[in-house]
């Protein structure tokens, strides 16, 4: 199992969500978040006087998936939230030893 973390644009969040719900996807998790990458925030100008914003709004979609759905939903997620542009995002995928839903002791692939 992967976990599928993207970090995206704010208001690239219901295309990738629409997207990842026409592929197929039955569960996400949606986050907003703060951060800064290569570009290290901006400065803005208010009132004449010029500031820093150190991190951006940022929003965080967690999926959970079987191994052989994986590089097809981060190519989803890819496309749908280009813009190419600085700042689009990461997608993280990190190996998953085990799953358990809580309200019926599930475990594995039948958790998801």
């Amino acid at each position: 199992m992967k976990l599928i973390s993207a970090i995206i644009k704010p208001f690239k969040l219901e295309e990738v969500r629409q997207a990842l719900i026409d592929f197929g996807v039955e569960g996400l998790t949606i986050s907003e978040v703060k951060g800064f990458g290569r570009q290290k925030g901006h400065t803005e100008l208010y009132r004449g006087a010029e500031y820093t914003i150190d991190t951006l709004p940022k929003i965080k979609i967690e999926i959970l998936t079987n191994d052989n759905d994986a590089s097809s939903i981060v190519d989803v997620i890819s496309r749908s939230a280009n813009t190419a542009k600085i700042g689009d995002g990461k997608i993280f995928i990190t190996n998953i030893e085990e799953v358990i839903r809580i309200r019926t002791g599930e475990t594995g692939s039948d958790a998801i």
